[in-house]
């Protein structure tokens, strides 16, 4: 079957430098706190795209991630297995995206 892309777009007022240093930090916490819990973690950046793959629960997602000058841009790829959890997980990310980018 094929891949239920996850798409949404987080707005934020921040220099894309700053968005990048906070998704970069918010990634770093989240491997500290959730690594246990995944398998292999890849990512890379390529200037403001940031190219990500994880393993969990046996199923892989792959996604990119673009910071703009107004929004940061993600796009994932998840597994037709993990697709009925694509609401519930899209509603997290972007609320913690939000906090994350979020002025301090």
């Amino acid at each position: 079957m094929a891949d239920n892309h996850l798409t949404m777009s987080i707005p934020h007022q921040l220099t894309r430098a700053e968005a990048k240093k906070r998704i970069q930090d918010g990634i770093a916490q989240a491997q500290q706190q959730y690594g246990s819990m995944l398998g292999s973690i890849h990512q890379q950046w390529n200037g403001d795209i940031l190219d990500f793959g994880v393993s969990a629960a046996g199923q892989s997602i792959n996604g990119q991630l673009f910071v703009e000058d107004q929004v940061v841009r993600l796009d994932v790829a998840l597994p037709w297995m993990l697709t009925m959890l694509a609401n519930p997980v899209k509603r997290m990310i972007e609320q913690n995206a939000r906090n994350l980018l979020g002025h301090k």
